[in-house]
């Protein structure tokens, strides 16, 4: 997409610390992928197998690493990581529009909630008693923003979210739409087979940084407060149940399910749909890749899987009638397991069978 904002190749390559090779005048109006790029912009390659599209694109300039700038014929940024020169670029052709500063007149603002003159508050928003809103926010259209809230600095809240009462977020935080936080975990007492509600007391803490993706949900602690640290990032389905913490720079994508007093640690990534069961540890810089179902902790970093890989159907359903055969298969081996060692043991004492 082309931008009404133009800045030159020279410039971007100051602010995303790269070398340059080519025409530092050339003017860049937009970014895109490399297959779908025009005159005027810029695109990048991250991926390898993707260097055959450097001969075809008509981007006007190319985000490379030094080991792929021989490919590139025409104006190039040379930097040692292109996704993350893709990604600061990305920020300064944002065409979100810019909200109008102030309270709507059809918001609801309580006289004991603060408002800081330079946030937005959009439409049909509701802001309860005690809430702060900081200096910066945007608070998008049709949002509840429950009483005692906290909203820090620069955060932006879009359209259609929950935050509901006792929750914490810290500066420069992005929630989507439909996101609901500070929700009543899964608690229940089993009284003689009838459940009864447990109230859920605690809060929910969200630190500097962090992105929370659309129809997303946090639970409210049980007794203590559910935390996410700072710089996490959550996709979108996501639902964080009461008393997890997960530590800071974490990325967890699509439909991942955490069970409730679950600790989740710093730098890991859990891939879509990934399942982990209630009051387990995971450890710092973890790798779960998708579909894996976590029934224990993991105590050691590295990368962890479960579940079966797709292939034809056909295959899938001899597998299948064959895993249930498993214990009576294992049963088998180790009877004739045993049986070779009888065996290896006549053998060694001359003893011939009979």
């Amino acid at each position: 997409m082309m931008s009404h904002q133009s800045y030159r190749l020279v410039q971007l390559a100051e602010q995303i610390g790269a070398e340059l090779k080519g025409d530092g005048d050339c003017e860049i109006r937009g970014i895109a992928s490399l297959d779908g790029a025009l005159a005027g912009q810029i695109s990048f390659l991250s991926d390898p197998s993707y260097v055959a599209c450097l001969e075809t694109t008509q981007a006007s300039a190319v985000i490379v690493s030094a080991e792929q700038v021989g490919a590139v014929s025409g104006n190039a940024l040379i930097t040692a990581n292109p996704y993350l020169g893709y990604a600061r670029i990305s920020r300064l052709f944002d065409d979100r529009p810019v909200p109008s500063l102030g309270i709507a007149p059809s918001a609801d603002v309580a006289s004991t909630a603060r408002v800081h003159a330079s946030a937005c508050i959009a439409p049909l928003a509701v802001i309860d008693a005690g809430a702060v809103i900081s200096a910066g926010v945007e608070i998008g259209a049709g949002c509840y923003v429950g009483q005692n809230v906290q909203v820090g600095e620069n955060s932006r809240i879009a359209a259609n979210v929950t935050l509901n009462h006792g929750v914490t977020l810290g500066k420069r935080v992005i929630i989507h739409s439909g996101v609901v936080i500070g929700a009543d975990g899964f608690g229940f007492a089993d009284n003689h087979g009838v459940w009864e509600k447990i109230a859920q007391i605690g809060g929910v803490r969200i630190g500097d940084d962090v992105e929370i993706g659309a129809c997303s949900s946090i639970d409210r602690g049980a007794l203590q407060d559910t935390v996410i640290e700072e710089g996490v990032k959550i996709d979108n389905q996501v639902m964080v149940a009461h008393n997890v913490h997960i530590g800071a720079h974490t990325a967890i994508a699509a439909c991942v399910g955490i069970s409730g007093s679950t600790h989740v640690g710093k730098h890991c990534t859990l891939a879509g749909g990934v399942g982990l069961v209630g009051h387990i540890q995971v450890a710092d810089h973890v790798f779960v890749t998708g579909m894996t179902m976590v029934t224990k902790s993991i105590n050691k970093p590295g990368a962890y899987s479960s579940g079966t890989p797709m292939m034809p159907t056909d295959l899938w359903k001899k597998n299948s009638v064959r895993m249930r055969q498993l214990d009576k298969v294992f049963k088998r081996v180790m009877e004739l397991e045993k049986q070779v060692e009888q065996l290896k043991n006549r053998v060694a004492n001359n003893d011939e069978p009979n």
